[in-house]
């Protein structure tokens, strides 16, 4: 392996190229300390990443009883041992020196230290008076994508039956909801149905709105070393910026921001258009072609381009790549998700499977990605949105077998309506429902759209917040009890990834202080409130992780994401195994649906589904009717165009995403000296009209600005789409003077400064690919002053902009009078 500091400049690393049906070849990649030699290594634990969805299997090595580096597991069907920059790199974070390692507690105004008695017992005595005083709506759960599937089903349990609150969700709202409710409409239940193996076997690879190359880095290795070997697969890249995956394809189409359903809708039309369809796996397992070949009729090439601003004829091209397929396989990302129609647009992907017979074969899948390590988890586990196992809160008997894997009442599960999504907890909490509010492992100041709103949410009095992370991050500086997690390397547990392979982490060293796993913290909250079934018995009756993954198999059980064929022992020493992993299947499933949808039947979906434009719910005659037989449900959606459109005070669509070197908030890679230097700070991008027509260069200084707040940052000037601009959202404030907050002068630092309260219908995803923005330059790139503005940087919020279906901006006089500022939080 080359030296660490050629995989910043070379991410990829070296190709080991592979022809069409043959297996991905080993490279095994490794990252050790300065001045350790592999033969130094006292032991090496088996792991996986935890910075990023695509589940890369490692070894943590150890020397002394601290992490010294990682190597790839050879054996691994996921990554056939290679490691990518932040798998490299990004373990030296857990021997930070501002790592979290005794509780804290709000006393004075201030955060200090304390034991864990004196903190759990705050968090506990809060618990048990809102219970008494306000009920179990009173209380909510905002968790991560980061935890393992123990710790997720634990605080499934806690909530749902033992509170008995409705509120559980997690930040896997903001990147993986979507995924999971495409798959829902399309196909009755989530439930990944591609593989990775299928980029093996693909003539053909999409990737809608996916920047594979910096999202997940290794599953881009296994495309790169297709593209060079023989029988290379043709790319189609649907993506506004110019990606390492745009640079790649065949085809590139580089539409407007939030016109993805009617690009979908072109692309469909054609390929029915000129019967690239398979007919025969249409009519044996699907239902609702002919509503979306007429909706579809008029949804020309020439239309979408009006609307998407791509060539017709490069429309057309996509169209025939598409239809030519003989083994195509779709990967569908934040670029689709996180619009105002990311549902439409992710369905209109399934649906090209579904009438293409693209399904249940090698080469021919789709992966409906998600953005974090373990959001898969939240899904499955019931901390996403769902309940567990994939079961359908809608159907009592689906609740029934609920309680009775929990034995409690069924009326003891809250299912009165849907399981609260994210963004309405936060609105609950600032309008005062909500008056407890536990975050684990995510940093909401930084990650959640407009965060002037969400400080002044989280800085209330009455809202009593939780924080449970590793570091005293901007959201932990705004809490009222701070508890100090143990991370990745320091706990075991199990993963999985976005193609539902699990893996299993062994701890390899002890966490830092009195840092605890946070499996523990939940049992020992559960242990002090003394939450009881319905017999009378400890409701949460695990004691340590292995107890708690044989719990979550009695769950799984007959469902979907069934792991009742999986033990930590058959984990241990070889590669990772897909769900379902049963008694029948006991090396784990590599695709789904060969035969067609297997769990679309009325009595087994996990939902009746949602009208894709409005979010309207689907009742349960109307399901029955349209689809008694379970097939796959084939749904058509109009575009509608962007709730924030352009206009002459912001003529610019604001794009955010994520940049190879970082993960989420940079609460880890941030402090990493290799990757915080790859990429040290925010920057905004646009292309070289969009900067001639302003008079800008590259390296200016300039405010990006939208009608909720700013970012100030140093200009790229790249091949963009022209009226767009590009923020990256990893960057906050922990690490400069400022703290937790912006400056307070000029432009902030966090892109969420300028994103919009809004979210996607059906998925109740948050939107932060559409909003319009404005450019103002603050210093030219060789230091010299910009004239002073005739308008301000940002403007104040106007309520005419903000979509109705927000709700409206925040009222924050009426709702939180009194509010936590930041001189009293200080760093014990």
């Amino acid at each position: 392996m080359k030296p660490w500091l050629d995989r910043i400049a070379e991410p990829w690393g070296g190709r080991t190229p592979y022809p069409q049906g043959a297996s991905w070849p080993v490279r095994t990649d490794t990252g050790l300390a300065a001045g350790v030699a592999p033969g130094e290594v006292d032991r090496w634990v088996q792991s996986a990443s935890l910075l990023h969805s695509n589940g890369d299997a490692l070894d943590i090595a150890v020397k002394d009883g601290r992490i010294v580096g990682v190597r790839g597991r050879a054996t691994d069907r996921v990554n056939r041992g290679r490691l990518d920059p932040k798998d490299l790199f990004a373990w030296q974070a857990n021997a930070s020196p501002d790592r979290l390692t005794r509780p804290l507690v709000r006393d004075g105004g201030r955060l200090v230290e304390c034991d864990w008695p004196t903190a759990m017992d705050r968090v506990v005595a809060r618990s048990k008076e809102l219970l008494a005083e306000r009920g179990p709506g009173s209380i909510g759960f905002y968790t991560s994508g980061q935890l393992f599937l123990e710790e997720y089903y634990t605080l499934a349990v806690i909530a749902r039956a033992g509170i008995g609150t409705n509120h559980l969700d997690g930040n896997t709202r903001l990147c993986t909801a979507t995924a999971g409710e495409a798959l829902k409409q399309t196909f009755g239940s989530d439930g990944q149905p591609g593989s990775y193996t299928d980029i093996d076997h693909a003539d053909t690879i999409a990737l809608f709105g996916h920047n594979m190359a910096e999202t997940q880095s290794v599953l881009w290795m296994r495309v790169l070393d297709r593209l060079a070997g023989p029988d290379a697969p043709r790319l189609l890249c649907v993506d506004p910026r110019p990606t390492p995956v745009a640079r790649r394809a065949s085809v590139h189409l580089a539409p407007r921001a939030g016109t993805n359903v009617a690009l979908l809708n072109a692309l469909l039309h054609e390929v029915i258009r000129t019967d690239r369809v398979d007919s025969a796996y249409i009519e044996q397992h699907a239902v609702g072609f002919d509503e979306l070949r007429a909706q579809v009729a008029s949804c020309t090439p020439e239309w979408a381009a009006r609307i998407c601003d791509v060539p017709a004829t490069r429309i057309s091209e996509a169209a025939e790549l598409l239809g030519d397929a003989e083994r195509l396989v779709s990967t569908v990302l934040q670029g689709f998700y996180q619009s105002h129609q990311a549902t439409a647009a992710a369905v209109q992907v399934n649906n090209l499977h579904v009438i293409r017979g693209m399904l249940g074969r090698p080469g021919a899948g789709i992966l409906q990605m998600n953005g974090q390590p373990t959001a898969q988890n939240t899904r499955e586990c019931g901390a996403d949105g769902d309940l567990p196992g994939f079961r359908n809160w809608e159907n009592d008997e689906h609740v029934a077998d609920l309680a009775r894997v929990w034995n409690v009442e069924p009326d003891d599960i809250p299912h009165y309506a849907p399981p609260t999504p994210a963004m309405q907890m936060f609105r609950y909490a600032e309008q005062g429902s909500i008056r407890m509010l536990w975050i684990s492992g995510t940093n909401p100041a930084v990650s959640l759209p407009e965060l002037a709103r969400i400080r002044s949410i989280l800085g209330q009095e009455r809202l009593f917040t939780v924080v449970q992370d590793l570091f005293l991050t901007e959201t932990a500086q705004l809490a009222d009890v701070v508890l100090p997690a143990a991370t990745w390397g320091e706990k075991t547990g199990t993963f999985t990834n976005a193609d539902r392979t699990v893996h299993l982490s062994d701890k390899a060293v002890e966490p830092p202080g009195e840092a605890r796993p946070d499996l523990d913290i939940f049992l020992d909250y559960a242990r002090r409130m003394a939450f009881r079934d319905k017999d009378g018995a400890g409701l949460v009756s695990w004691h340590d992780p292995q107890g708690a993954f044989e719990a979550w198999q009695r769950c799984s059980a007959g469902r979907p994401c069934d792991y009742t064929g999986l033990t930590y022992d058959k984990l241990r020493g070889g590669s990772g195994i897909q769900w379902p992993c049963t008694e029948d299947a006991p090396d784990g499933t590599e695709r789904l649906y060969g035969d067609g949808p297997t769990w679309a039947a009325p009595d087994l979906c996990e939902t009746y589904g949602k009208d894709l434009v409005t979010g309207a719910p689907v009742d349960e005659t109307e399901y029955r009717a349209r689809n008694p037989h379970g097939k796959a449900m084939l749904k058509a959606a109009e575009y509608v165009p962007p709730h924030e459109d352009t206009c002459d005070a912001y003529p610019l669509q604001l794009n955010t995403g994520r940049t190879l070197y970082h993960f989420h908030t940079r609460t880890k890679t941030g402090r990493v000296p290799v990757l915080d230097a790859a990429a040290p700070d925010v920057w905004a991008e646009i292309s070289a009209a969009e900067a001639a027509a302003r008079g800008l260069g590259e390296g200016d200084l300039v405010d990006v600005a939208t009608a909720r707040g700013s970012v100030r940052a140093r200009l790229r000037i790249t091949a963009i789409r022209d009226g767009m601009v590009f923020l990256p959202f990893h960057y906050g404030y922990w690490d400069t003077a400022e703290g937790h907050r912006p400056p307070g002068t000029g432009g902030g630092r966090a892109a969420n400064e300028t994103t919009i309260t809004d979210w996607d219908p059906a998925s109740k995803q948050p939107l932060f690919k559409t909003a319009a923005a404005r450019l103002v330059l603050v210093e030219h790139g060789d230091g010299t002053p910009a004239p002073a503005p005739t308008t301000t940087a940002s403007a104040p919020v106007d309520p005419q902009r903000v979509p109705a279906t927000t709700g409206g901006p925040a009222a924050h006089t009426s709702q939180s009078a009194t509010s936590r500022s930041s001189d009293e939080v200080q760093h014990p």
